[in-house]
């Protein structure tokens, strides 16, 4: 464990390309495997198989193989230098095609879907507190506004010089009515934060129950299989095929979602546009869940998918969007709105697709097996 291992010999291109820039800045660091692993807190064992290409390293352990090999020699690296091994690493995590990294990219959406949530329930409470603090402000003012007009109504002959001797009227309803408009303004942020709020908690949820799902699927094939066979687990009589429908006006883009999700042994059903995706669930009616671009020509994929909430026979079907557009809140906002399960951004990693439609088609053959007699 003290020295390097050879590079393993089964590697792919990009695997072996940042397996050897990793070994050229640990080779700098003049140390043994063992010791530095001790220094950084790691296992030997997982810091040996990072570097012989085995398993692709977070990012972490890179910038810190970086920080320890500039303390070591005096000289920081360069911007191009940590650009170039930053590119490696990104090929390297999409060229991996195993289960773990399945399960790390969903675990680092939960990640970023709990961080949101944090940061919103703090930034509401910020809101909270500026709040009620003008409402107390507004109070205060109308104590004292509702003060003046009684001292008005009842000495007339000292009218005058009440409004000498009292401060400006005029002026403090302008404060009044400045507070009001900044109490409807931090309102309407607080409402917004909570909104924010509630949909953090609902995708760490929904994430949370997807890693549930492929965890209990890998314990029941003895941790070698991340999806369940396809109408397994309903006892006797003819297994049930799962229907999934994928919805994008490119036919690039069936072919690969189709071939991606070929592994899964389902009956995938393609359309071309939003009126063939709802032609196709009114010939069908038990699909476990649609895959459905957004920007297509026509009916998007957000009209599309108002139209399937609004029938009683499909609104339940769940709904994952898949689009190019990017993960911005704003459109991942418009399309859990819209009634959308999940958003998937464009270029998909394939074992996140499969495990999150393995999820759905799981809880789809699940319930048939509960509704039988």
């Amino acid at each position: 464990m003290a020295e390097l291992r050879p590079l393993a010999a089964d590697l792919n291109t990009e695997a072996r390309a940042l397996a050897q820039a990793l070994r050229e800045l640990f080779d700098g660091l003049e140390v043994s495997v063992r010791r530095y692993a001790v220094r950084r807190h790691r296992d030997p064992g997982t810091l040996s198989r990072y570097l012989n290409g085995t398993r692709v390293p977070p990012w972490e352990l890179v910038m810190d193989l970086f920080t320890d090999l500039a303390e070591h020699r005096g000289v920081s690296a360069t911007p191009a230098a940590i650009d170039l091994v930053r590119g490696l690493h990104h090929a390297a995590v999409r060229g991996g095609a195993s289960p773990r990294h399945a399960v790390e990219l969903i675990e680092q959406q939960l990640a970023d879907a709990d961080r949101t949530s944090r940061r919103a329930t703090a930034h509401g409470d910020v809101l909270g507190d500026a709040l009620l603090d003008r409402r107390h402000r507004i109070a205060d003012l109308e104590v004292r506004l509702n003060q003046l007009e009684a001292d008005w109504s009842a000495e007339r002959a000292r009218a005058d010089a009440l409004v000498d001797a009292a401060p400006d009227v005029d002026q403090l309803l302008r404060e009044r009515d400045g507070l009001r408009a900044e109490v409807r303004r931090l309102s309407r942020e607080l409402g917004d934060a909570r909104r924010r709020h509630e949909d953090a908690e609902q995708r760490c949820e929904l994430l949370e129950r997807q890693l549930e799902a492929i965890e209990r699927a890998q314990e029941a094939d003895g941790g070698h299989a991340l999806f369940p066979a396809p109408g397994t687990g309903s006892g006797s009589g003819t297994p049930v095929r799962p229907k999934v429908l994928i919805v994008d006006d490119q036919a690039d883009n069936l072919l690969a979602m189709t071939a991606v999700l070929s592994i899964l042994e389902q009956e995938v059903v393609a359309a071309a546009s939003g009126r063939d995706a709802l032609k196709a669930l009114l010939d069908h009616d038990d699909f476990a869940v649609i895959i459905m671009d957004v920007q297509m020509p026509g009916m998007d994929g957000y009209e599309t998918a108002a139209h399937i909430k609004r029938h009683g026979r499909t609104r339940d079907i769940p709904i994952i969007f898949l689009t190019a557009m990017g993960a911005d809140p704003e459109h991942s906002a418009r399309g859990y709105a819209a009634g959308a399960v999940d958003y998937i951004a464009k270029p998909f990693d394939p074992w996140v697709l499969r495990a999150k439609v393995a999820v759905f088609t799981g809880i789809f053959l699940e319930r048939r097996v509960n509704q039988r007699p």
